[in-house]
Order: structure tokens, then C-alpha cells, then sequence
């Protein structure tokens, strides 16, 4: 009976090692494929202050990645879904001295030929244009190229879409609420500072914002966003069932809003999962995404 029980525990443990085995390997399987694909992942928002159905395309966190040459499979996919606008919630180039940001650029040079484009800030932008004497001349490069085909950049700034009743609103946060140690809490009243007061968010016009941290979604919805769409998570590096992402940019496990659609109070906000990688090389079980976004009239 002891060799029994001996032989039972062996093969115990060379189950368990087997089955250890083949979840690092589709670990390692999904790492390789989802860190080079992206999935088209599709929100309805439905609110009786716009004027009419609305299709936007949201794009977030692309570190210069580049799908296919000059990003085309982006575009070609951007096409097929045809939006009236797009949205970029950051993160678009790297803030790595010398880096070559031509595939963010190239990629928005190209969807702006036929779509307008709505920029908000990441933190990436947002360093580069703060520290010159680290990056030189590259936010005064990247923005100016963007200037130049037509790009609305949006530096806490709104833009109203009258036939949509829509408007548009862009936050610039500062760095202090990215760091990863002892960050700020960012409030309502921060997000006032930036961008002013709403007298009844209750009312007309829809407020869809542009926030690239989705982290302050309680800040946000207090401001008075109807729809918040961020990105900056990068949808938790490795995505579970259930749990969602697994770790935040902060570094803080299990992240609150890592990916997909969240609700608080009545208003939504959408986390994009991201198109790039940065710092952390990896994406397992979590595929970059491109948003689409559809508002429709109740």
C-alpha cells in the first residue's frame, strides 16, 4: 500500500507539471500572436441628446506599432467600417529620445485624408512637449506634421459637432497623475480646472470626452462626460477570465478599468485595449484592439 500511495503521488506531480507545461505554452503561443494582431471590438451608446446615430472609430496606444506596411491594415479596416470621425486617445508615437515616429504618422496622415481626427493627449505627448531639453525638437516634429494635414489637436480643449449635438472634449492631465509610486488623485474639480464648469450636465449638448487615464472614470462622470474613451492600461498586459487585465502601467494588479465598457451614474466610458506595447513587450490572451463606437439616437 505505501508503493501505491508513492506511485500515486509521482504521478500526481507529473500531472500537475504536465498541465503547467501546456498553460506556459499558450501562454507563449498567445504572447507571440496577440502582440502582433488587433480585433475589432464594437460599443452602442444610446442617449436621447444627440441628434442623430453616430459612428466614431477609437484609437489608442499605438507606440508606433505598425500593422502591415504603413500601417494599411489599420486603414483598410478603418474603411471598411467607414465612421464619420476618429478618435485618438494618446499614445500614438513613443517618447524615446530619437525614436522614429513615421508609423503614427503615416497611419493618421492617411486615415486624415477621409475622416476628420480628434487628438487627445497621452502621457507620451504630453512629455514630450513638456521636457524639450530631453526630447529636443520630436513634440514640435510630431505636432507640427499633425498642424499640417489637418489633425484637431486638442489640448484641454472642446470642439462642438452641430449636426450631432455633439461635443467633443479633450483632458490634458499632468504628469504627477501618471506616476506610478505616489501619483495624484485627480477630482472633479481638477477636471473643472482644465477644461470649466458645466452648468447642467443633465443637458444638451452629448459630451463625449477624450481622457487618456482611465483610471479617474469617477472624476470624470462627476464633470459631466456622457461618454469618457481611454486607453493607457493597455488592456492589463495579460487579460484572464473574469478578472479582466492582470496589471496596470502603475503596476497596481487587477486594474478597476482595464478594457471594455464601464457604467457609473448613468454615464459610460470605453477602455481600449490599445494597438502597442510599451515597457512591457507582452500581450497575452489580449490582442491590440480598434474601437468602433456607436452613439445612437434614443
Amino acid at each position: 500500500m505505501q508503493a501505491e500511495g508513492f506511485f500515486e503521488y509521482l504521478f500526481m506531480i507529473f500531472y500537475i507539471i504536465i498541465i503547467i507545461g501546456i498553460i506556459f505554452l499558450v501562454c507563449i503561443i498567445s504572447w507571440i500572436t496577440d502582440t502582433h494582431r488587433f480585433v475589432v471590438r464594437r460599443y452602442d451608446i444610446v442617449s436621447d441628446k444627440v441628434k442623430r446615430d453616430v459612428c466614431f472609430v477609437m484609437i489608442s496606444d499605438l507606440h508606433n506599432k505598425d500593422y502591415g506596411n504603413d500601417n494599411q491594415k489599420i486603414i483598410d479596416t478603418v474603411n471598411e467600417i467607414k465612421p464619420e470621425a476618429v478618435l485618438i486617445a494618446g499614445d500614438m508615437p513613443d517618447a524615446l529620445k530619437g525614436h522614429d515616429f513615421s508609423p503614427a504618422i503615416n497611419l493618421i496622415r492617411n486615415l486624415a485624408k477621409r475622416y476628420p481626427i480628434y487628438y487627445g493627449y497621452g502621457n507620451h505627448e504630453y512629455r514630450m512637449k513638456l521636457y524639450p531639453e530631453d526630447y529636443g525638437t520630436m513634440w514640435e516634429d510630431f505636432s507640427s506634421e499633425l498642424d499640417r494635414i489637418g489633425v484637431h489637436i486638442m489640448d484641454n480643449e472642446s470642439a462642438y459637432l452641430e449636426d450631432t449635438g455633439i461635443e467633443i472634449d479633450a483632458l490634458t492631465i499632468e504628469r504627477r497623475f501618471y506616476k506610478r509610486i505616489k501619483g495624484g488623485i485627480l477630482s472633479s474639480e481638477d477636471v473643472k480646472g482644465y477644461l470649466g464648469d458645466i452648468d447642467d450636465p443633465n443637458e444638451p449638448p452629448f459630451r463625449l470626452l477624450i481622457a487618456h487615464n482611465p483610471e479617474y472614470f469617477e472624476a470624470y462622470s462627476k464633470w459631466g462626460a456622457d461618454l469618457t474613451v481611454s486607453g493607457h492600461v493597455h488592456g492589463g498586459i495579460m487579460r484572464l477570465p473574469y478578472l479582466g487585465g492582470v496589471i496596470s502601467p502603475r503596476f497596481r494588479l487587477f486594474p478597476k478599468y482595464s478594457g471594455g465598457e464601464y457604467e457609473l451614474n448613468g454615464r459610460k466610458m470605453i477602455v481600449s485595449c490599445g494597438l502597442g506595447t510599451h515597457t512591457i513587450h507582452v500581450r497575452v490572451f489580449n490582442p491590440g484592439e480598434l474601437s468602433v463606437i456607436n452613439i445612437k439616437k434614443s
